[in-house]
């Protein structure tokens, strides 16, 4: 028997991700552990991109392990549908699609390149806590012998 994979902690009233029939929806996950948030602040046009590339992973990763948690027996997210990457940036900062392409690529990683969907790389004032990114997707849930990879 696996290991349940460990459900992001909500900070508020709501619930991680929910079902319906085929279709996960997740809720904004923010770069955390065990409910601790590990990175915060803006993303400043000075900063190299490649030291947001782990908050932006492991906001992925929970949203990802969110969606798994919605799974029945014997599937698998096959597709991303939608994601969404919520970039905590600094006026001014214009390189949200590069900084988007971190959760993109955990995907592809995960998934395979033809198993991700459309995205929007958005730039706010402001996300919960001050978290530096918050990601939420929409997944397509497939019995495990109808991977795409």
């Amino acid at each position: 028997m696996s290991k349940p994979i460990e459900q992001p902690i909500p900070q508020g009233t709501y619930v991680p991700a929910v079902r319906n029939d085929d279709i996960i929806y997740t809720s904004g996950m923010t770069p955390r552990k065990a409910g601790v948030l590990q990175y915060a602040g803006k993303i400043k046009m000075t900063d190299p991109l490649t030291s947001h590339r782990d908050a932006v992973r492991l906001a992925a990763l929970n949203a990802f392990i969110a969606a798994q948690n919605c799974l029945k027996s014997n599937e698998k997210v096959a597709l991303i549908l939608q994601l969404n990457v919520f970039i905590n940036a600094e006026e001014g900062f214009t390189a949200h699609a590069k900084v988007a392409d971190y959760a993109s690529e955990l995907f592809i990683e995960k998934l395979g390149v033809h198993c991700i969907g459309s995205r929007a790389a958005i730039g706010v004032a402001s996300l919960p806590s001050n978290a530096t990114v918050e990601i939420t997707l929409t997944a397509k849930a497939v019995k495990s012998t109808n991977l795409c990879k």
